[in-house]
């Protein structure tokens, strides 16, 4: 399952981070690492982009990018 598919108002457990290099890289930078727990705050109307709470402060994806996260719900 990945970070997209977790509904508004759902927490989630992060497993994995996918692809590859500076794009893989600033996904991690932002925060968003293994054993990190995330709460899908909002999601725009047409999906994109995704607003979490990660870490103590809120963050906004886009789906390619949430598409990289691989989670499992808690």
């Amino acid at each position: 399952m990945t970070l997209r598919e977790i509904k508004c108002g759902e927490r989630a457990m992060v497993r994995r981070v996918a692809g590859e290099g500076p794009v893989r890289r600033r996904i991690m930078d932002m925060g968003l690492t293994r054993g990190v727990e995330v709460f899908v705050r909002k999601v725009a109307p047409l999906g994109d982009p995704i607003e979490l709470q990660v870490r103590g402060y809120e963050l906004s994806v886009r789906k390619a990018d949430a598409d990289m996260v691989e989670v499992e719900p808690c």
